[in-house]
């Protein structure tokens, strides 16, 4: 199921990346932290970091191991990499938030956690680095996207 809201900056979101995308791009499903401020016009669009339990090798600038406090409910039991220099634009329709499980009246359960803002400051830096600006240092990067 699609988003029916623009997520917010630090976000942890479930991308469908099995449409559209081919190896060695991601290609399945994956939790992502939306990296994009909430845009001023109306689209569908986002910027999503891909996470992963995978660990990089080597880890590199572009590469940043979250706290698994930041993570909700099952993805905090191991630990996890955002791949910064995986970063991409997609449709909302690829996002959904991750399911927790259930109530006692059988109703799904969804979370709409956020990174922690060290996080997301981590985050930000590698994503410079990824793209070959990490000279900019975060002073440069828009204070205005804040994780709330």
């Amino acid at each position: 199921m699609s988003l029916t809201f623009h997520p917010k900056p630090g976000m942890v979101l479930i991308c469908d990346y099995s449409t559209g995308f081919k190896p060695p791009e991601m290609v399945k499903r994956r939790p992502v932290v939306v990296i994009s401020p909430r845009p001023r016009r109306k689209t569908q669009l986002c910027i999503v970091v891909p996470l992963s339990s995978t660990p990089p090798v080597p880890v590199e600038g572009c590469h940043h191991r979250l706290d698994p406090l930041s993570l909700p409910g099952p993805l905090s039991a191991t630990p996890t990499w955002a791949k910064c220099d995986m970063l991409a634009t997609v449709s909302l329709d690829r996002l959904d938030r991750v399911k927790l499980g259930r109530d006692v009246k059988g109703k799904r359960l969804y979370s709409t956690q956020m990174v922690s803002d060290d996080d997301f400051k981590a985050i930000q830096q590698s994503v410079l680095h990824a793209l070959g600006f990490q000279h900019l240092g975060i002073s440069a990067v828009d204070k205005d996207i804040t994780v709330n």
